[in-house]
């Protein structure tokens, strides 16, 4: 077989179409969404804002989860400085709403799309590296900007930090805008994760995460497919993280490139299963919502614990929760395969 019928074969291993789903099991998804739709919903209104303010946070995690999860999952490449684009965001919304009284939500948008150039711009370099090395250069990348922030005090406040503009609205008022749109932006990273995973960028990230130089020879751009993948996680993150500028209200360099905010998405995409749609979301909600309560029953050393929790999980599971839940519903499909043969 001659080198470009070989090539052409390869490429369709990469890009496969997608089977399409019975009507029986479409309908089910349906109904699936429509209920988690409204369970999403609801929350405001039954719960104490105190609840309201701990899902709010879940769901911001959610999307910066999924987000990284771009990277992490489909591309192989461990970001673990992805938090420079959530600083980004968030200083980009206090500069334009505090120095130039932008409207918040043009503030936001160009939050997300000064968090994606940066990425843009930075990846056709830093992307060259790999595996832990391009880990590292990530981490300095984010403590460089850090500092680039923290000396531009006329602009950003410097150490001192910055006061952004508070919602103007009732406490309930607040609560409910601050929840849907967090929500709003979960779902908008999820979506954009399904897509990914569903076209040929995702078929790309995957070929070269098994094996980049295969991919390479197999006709995909990699360094063009990494660049595409962290400029689109840098604007979901930068997203998230204007929002969050404008619902804590004050910004200090410290709280938001902060990297174990970082590392905690990180660990999140990895124990809801990375590479998946839904894993990070998983992810993200458990490990809040458990330390949240590790944290009311071990306040001296709810980090520990959870720490503890957090190594037997990736020992036992190291593939996240949705390839055990992938695996333990295969097993069941056999089993009733083989007692349907069985009876046979």
């Amino acid at each position: 077989m001659s080198v470009t019928g070989s090539s052409a074969s390869h490429q369709r291993k990469i890009h496969p179409p997608a089977p399409e789903p019975s009507p029986a099991r479409r309908a089910a998804w349906v109904v699936v969404a429509a209920l988690l739709a409204v369970l999403a919903v609801l929350p405001p209104f039954y719960l104490s804002g105190y609840w309201v303010r701990v899902i709010t946070g879940l769901l911001m995690y959610a999307a910066l989860a999924s987000a990284i999860n771009i990277m992490v999952g489909f591309a192989g490449y461990p970001a673990l400085g992805n938090i420079v684009f959530f600083g980004t965001g968030a200083y980009t919304v206090a500069v334009l709403m505090v120095k130039y009284n932008t409207g918040f939500f043009v503030a936001l948008a160009a939050a997300g799309v000064l968090a994606a150039v940066y990425a843009a711009l930075l990846g056709t370099a830093v992307l060259r590296l790999r595996g832990a090395y391009f880990g590292i250069a990530t981490i300095g990348i984010n403590h460089a900007t850090s500092e680039l922030v923290t000396n531009l005090d006329r602009l950003t406040g410097g150490g001192r930090g910055t006061i952004v503009p508070f919602y103007p609205g009732g406490i309930e008022e607040e609560r409910m805008f601050f929840y849907y749109l967090m929500l709003g932006l979960m779902v908008l990273s999820v979506f954009t994760v399904w897509v990914i995973s569903r076209n040929r960028l995702g078929y790309g990230l995957r070929a070269l995460k098994a094996d980049q130089e295969g991919a390479s020879v197999m006709g995909v751009n990699t360094t063009r497919y990494k660049v595409i993948a962290w400029t689109i996680s840098a604007g979901l993150t930068g997203l998230v993280g204007g929002a969050y500028a404008y619902w804590l209200a004050f910004l200090e360099p410290p709280y938001v490139f902060d990297i174990t905010m970082s590392v905690k998405t990180y660990i999140m995409a990895i124990l809801g299963g990375a590479g998946t749609v839904i894993g990070p979301v998983v992810g993200a909600f458990a490990l809040e919502l458990l330390s949240e309560l590790i944290w009311g029953r071990f306040l001296e050393a709810h980090m520990l614990v959870l720490g503890i929790v957090v190594v037997l999980v990736v020992l036992f599971i190291p593939q996240g929760f949705m390839n055990l839940v992938g695996r333990l519903l295969g097993g069941q499909r056999r089993r009733r395969a083989k007692e349907v043969r069985a009876d046979g």
